[in-house]
């Protein structure tokens, strides 16, 4: 939900773009995650700058709150820190600690049963500011497969507890005190192995922006959490999550982003018993959860599938099917172009 920025992408003019995916195997941090700081670094660091370098909080206001809501990811952040060189401006992005606003569309669904349990979920976005890493690591004793976002925060993942999350934007305009979600979905992965454990996070780490948060586990267990930095976290069992809470408020991004149609489709969609994951799956390539608008940037990036139970998932592109596991995580690289009239390549 978020990779906001301008991050490792070619644009082949306004209705033509591409991104190149990267499948990076990396248990421990080193250098194919310095590499990639390296290559995404000049397209983050002006978007951190977007309202002023006084609008970012000092290095040490970031340090103390990650200190504070999330000190088991210290070792990690000061690892990745020296391996980004060390330097004030990134180690104050790098916390994700009141980075500059954005705002995406995304769809996100679970189908729950005895036997199995499925987290799909499709990202809209430009695709022009999406980091396209999909990264495998083990950097606290736990396996983690996650769409990256700002170089470490995660867009949705899974650990191989079989916890998966997904986030989408909340639809309102509230800006606050808080972390970017995709840090706070990195530190539920490497630190949480159920639901109950991550909605506790969820209730607890403070939130910039107005996030839908998803997450499921391999004993069948769901619930969707709206947090927003101005009202506590509602958390509830809920197994659909668009572009609003509760109710809309930033009307002209609803109406854009189509946010009450998609709802309306997966809710449709979860609450017929005769739905089978493939037919949840399948509803994520057609309209109206897939979208084409990549001139508004609300076009659909790519979709997710998570599967807890099995420790597998897929990533999917229309004629693209990238399938990964903790057991089987082949590194490759490949582009996707993005059209108006279409997704090709």
């Amino acid at each position: 939900m978020d990779g906001h920025h301008a991050a490792g992408s070619a644009l082949d003019g306004e209705l033509n773009k591409a991104l190149t995916f990267r499948v990076v195997h990396e248990p421990m941090a080193g250098p194919k995650w310095q590499s990639l700081f390296e290559y995404h670094w000049p397209a983050y660091r002006p978007w951190y700058l977007t309202e002023g370098e006084r609008e970012r909080p000092s290095y040490l206001e970031c340090y103390n709150a990650l200190r504070h809501h999330m000190p088991e990811l210290l070792g990690t952040y000061n690892t990745l820190c020296e391996l980004a060189g060390g330097g004030d401006l990134s180690s104050r992005l790098l916390s994700l600690y009141r980075p500059p606003p954005y705002i995406t569309g995304c769809s996100q669904a679970v189908l729950a049963s005895p036997q199995s349990t499925v987290l799909a979920r499709n990202y809209d976005y430009p695709p022009e500011l999406c980091e396209g890493t999909i990264l495998y690591t083990c950097w606290n004793q736990r396996q983690v497969i996650a769409m990256s976002d700002c170089l470490w925060g995660v867009l949705d993942g899974m650990n191989d507890a079989g916890l998966a999350v997904s986030l989408a934007f909340g639809g309102r305009k509230v800006v606050g005190e808080g972390f970017g979600a995709p840090i706070i979905l990195r530190y539920i992965l490497e630190f949480c192995a159920t639901v109950p454990e991550a909605a506790a996070v969820l209730k607890r780490v403070p939130t910039h922006m107005a996030y839908n948060i998803t997450v499921a586990d391999a004993a069948g267990r769901y619930v969707t959490a709206m947090i927003a930095p101005d009202r506590p976290a509602s958390i509830k069992r809920v197994a659909v999550a668009t572009n609003h809470q509760k109710k809309i408020e930033w009307y002209a991004h609803a109406l854009a982003s189509e946010t009450l149609i998609r709802e309306r489709q997966l809710s449709i969609l979860v609450d017929d018993d005769a739905t089978t994951d493939e037919r949840l799956i399948a509803a994520f390539s057609a309209p109206p959860l897939f979208r084409h608008d990549y001139r508004r940037g609300l076009g659909t990036v790519y979709t997710s599938v998570y599967r807890p139970n099995e420790g597998k998932t897929e990533f999917r592109w229309p004629g693209k099917v990238l399938s990964l596991g903790f057991d089987s995580f082949p590194e490759e690289q490949f582009t996707v172009h993005y059209a108006s009239r279409g997704l090709y390549g």
